[in-house]
């Protein structure tokens, strides 16, 4: 037999499922998430989730990208091969910026990906919702709660009650 992987809960309309997350929310479970076919607008205050902490891997890659390109103009024209063109100085912020600029937008871009990726904790090969018969009604005109076992607070008796409580029309076990 194998081990479950979480309970979900089948709700027919977007308020019922903006409901049953505050519900859920409320009950204090940290391991839960929510599909929609759609974005529902409110969704994530429902959930209590915050701003994602993508944008910080966005900004130090930026930072990284014009520092690696400011620090590579100046090691090669005022350290490493010493050349004086037409007087001008060996280093000059000016004309290290265009490299430093797009060195700023590659390293940003990466991190970015790279970031979400890590967060979103992809790649994932397989999930065991893909299993589920129902949850396809999910890419249709169904919306699912879904509370992992890997909770703390999970009890399959006790969230089973606070699922139906929330108005679920129809609830099972989903097994990895």
């Amino acid at each position: 037999m194998s081990k479950p992987h979480g309970i979900i809960a089948e709700f027919d309309t977007p308020a019922d499922v903006m409901a049953a997350a505050r519900v859920v929310r409320k009950a204090g479970f940290k391991r839960w998430d929510v599909h929609t076919p759609f974005p529902v607008h409110g969704m994530d205050e429902a959930m209590g989730l915050k701003n994602s902490p993508v944008g910080w891997f966005t900004f130090v890659g930026g930072v990284t990208g014009y520092t690696t390109g400011m620090l590579m103009i100046w090691f090669q024209n005022a350290f490493d091969y010493r050349l004086v063109v037409g007087g001008k100085p060996l280093f000059s912020p000016l004309f290290a910026f265009p490299v430093s600029y797009e060195l700023t937008i590659l390293f940003a871009s990466f991190a970015t990906l790279f970031g979400m990726l890590f967060l979103n904790r992809l790649p994932c090969l397989y999930h065991p919702l893909l299993k589920n018969r129902r949850f396809a009604q999910v890419t249709h005109d169904k919306f699912y709660v879904v509370i992992e076992t890997s909770d703390s607070k999970y009890s399959e008796t006790e969230t089973r009650k606070l699922l139906e409580t929330a108005g679920s029309k129809h609830i099972e076990l989903v097994e990895e």
